[in-house]
This record gives structure tokens, sequence and C-alpha cells, in this order.
């Protein structure tokens, strides 16, 4: 299969399609003091054109990396606050009456944006939660009879509050399996915080971001991005990991079988496939090695093994399940 890829040429037009990535990283941290693990999974999930779940405390600055990111790649951008009182019209748009013309005419609402911030989706009934699932799923939108397509690039990052739960509507394990990635967002270490604050503490003074990529840019990075070399070997350990959550017995994992109600279902391997690409790309790659899968696997399995009563009685969560998989299963 190699024999047929001009392995050098790919390289090249991979280098050329990726600097950009360089860039943006450097404009992103004019604003944003670490948090590259966020950063990184973002770009993941444009590049991939794939959906993030992002959980964690208020205050980490999921905001200002979801807004600087679309000043940075210059696409339109809206925020839309969930709450429990949000209709679906709200969030997609609806018919508006116009008795001058005697006629609906469409009013199209936020969702109509590159990239939308659903901040605490689990605030909104599930009825909300619904439509903005079809419109990442689809990449379309029903209002009335027409339907509208979504532009693209087209990306949703929806945020997930881990504390105080009344009120909150979860989302069901069908509907969170439409995330490509699911990423748990922790506090800034000592450093980065000291940082922070001396940046930050200051009222009045806004850094300006600079656009250093088109949409157009992404989605032909995208078009590139299909083109890099999975080998077979490595297309197999990706199987191999999505089986191990499935078939535990088989893998030599037996005590994992009483831990796992569900594994992950085909999507995922799809999804391993697409962001282990985009994190080759990323690194100026033509190829996809182990260490990409490896690199993405916690993200990409997360929400999508769902752990037994047993599991949570002992406390033992999803990510312990994920790092047994990875160090049991053998890497090519």
């Amino acid at each position: 299969m190699s024999s047929n890829i001009d392995m050098q040429a790919l390289g090249e037009k991979i280098e050329k399609h990726s600097a950009f990535i360089d860039d943006i990283y450097k404009e992103l941290n004019k604003v944003i003091v670490g948090q590259r693990y966020m950063i990184d999974r973002l770009l993941i999930g444009l590049l991939a054109d794939g959906h993030v779940l992002l959980e964690g405390v208020p205050g980490l600055a999921k905001t200002l990396t979801v807004s600087s990111l679309a000043k940075v790649i210059n696409t339109k951008f809206q925020r839309i606050q969930f709450t429990p009182d949000l209709l679906p019209a709200d969030l997609i748009g609806t018919l508006i009456y116009n008795q001058k013309e005697m006629e609906f005419t469409v009013k199209k609402g936020p969702i109509f944006s590159n990239i939308v911030l659903a901040d605490e989706i689990n605030r909104s009934p599930a009825k909300v939660q619904s439509a903005l699932l079809e419109a990442m799923q689809e990449r379309q939108v029903t209002i009335g009879e027409e339907t509208f397509f979504l532009e693209k690039p087209f990306l949703v990052l929806a945020t997930q509050n881990p504390v105080e739960q009344e009120g909150t509507y979860n989302l069901p394990e069908a509907q969170v399996d439409r995330f490509m990635l699911k990423l748990k967002i922790g506090y800034p270490s000592k450093d980065e915080e000291l940082e922070i604050m001396r940046r930050m503490a200051k009222t009045g003074e806004k850094i300006t971001l600079e656009t250093v990529v088109s949409p157009k840019k992404i989605l032909d990075a995208r078009a590139v991005i299909n083109e890099i070399y999975v080998d077979e070997k490595v297309e197999k350990y990706i199987i191999d990991l999505i089986f191990a959550t499935r078939n535990p017995d088989q893998y030599q994992l037996p005590d994992l079988a009483d831990l796992i109600s569900f594994g992950a279902s085909p999507r995922a391997s799809i999804n391993l496939n697409l962001a282990a690409r985009a994190h080759a790309f990323m690194q100026h790659r033509a190829y996809v090695t182990p260490e990409d899968v490896r690199f993405i696997t916690t993200d990409v399995l997360r929400h999508r093994i769902i752990p037994t009563f047993e599991a949570e009685a002992e406390d033992i969560t999803t990510e312990n399940i994920i790092s047994q998989i990875l160090s049991t299963v053998q890497v090519p």
C-alpha cells in the first residue's frame, strides 16, 4: 500500500499546508496562559470536523479560548447561554409573520455561525439539546418547511459544569456520542496562575489578536488530512483499542468485564482515526504513528464507555479503565 504513495511529496504537501498551526499557537499564547491540552484538542476538533464537549468548573478560560480561536481563524462566533427556559426556536430560529407582506419570513437563530459555544448545555431541556444535536449531526437546520445548510467550517463546542447539578438535564449517552471529543479541563499550575494574575489583573487593557488563517485554509487542510497515511498496523491498533472496551476478556483484561456496561460504538474508531490524522498534521507529519492514536484516545473514549454500578461503587472512573486498556493492548 505504501509503495503507491509518494511519501516525500506528501510530506512536502503536509509541511506547506500545516505551516499555519504554529501561527495559531503563537497568537493564542498572547491571551491564553497554559491550557495547551485544551488548545490542542480544539484544533483537532476543528481540523477533523468534529464537535467537542468541555467539562470544567467556571473561570478556566473556556469561553476566552474558544472566542480567541474564532478570531484567529477569522470565523463567525456565537456564544449561547443554555438555560432551563431556552426554546429550540431561540437556537435555530423561527418563522415571523410579516403583516405588511402578509407572509412568513425566516429569522435565523444563533446556530448560523461557524463556531458555536453552547455554554452549560446540561442546563437546557431535552428539546433544545436535540435541536442542537440535529444541527451538529446533519449540518443543516429546518425552519418551517425550509431546510438551510450551515456554513463550513461548523464546529460546536459545548461546556458542562460538573458542580451544582441541581436544575441540570444530563445529556443522554446516544447524544453525547455525537461529540468527537470530551475534555476534562483542570486548574492551571501555580506558575501559570501567577502569570494569569499578572497578565489579567489590569483594568481596561485589551490584547488584540491577528487573523492568521482563513476558513478556506482550514477546509483545504481537512482535504489534505484525508491523504495522511495510516499503516494497516496502526489501523488494527485502533480497532484493538475499541474492541478491548467491548470484549476485555479477549485482550487479557478479564477484570474490566465487570466494570464496563457498554463499550465504545463504531463512531469511536472513525473518530479516533480522524483525530490521530489531525494530530499527525499538527506535528507536520504525513503519516500516523501509534503515539498519535494514544495522544487522543482518552478524549475520544471518555464519554463512550459506560461504567457499571460496580465500577462506580469502587470509584473506578472511565479514565482508569482507558489507561488500563492503553497499558495492556499491544502497541505496533
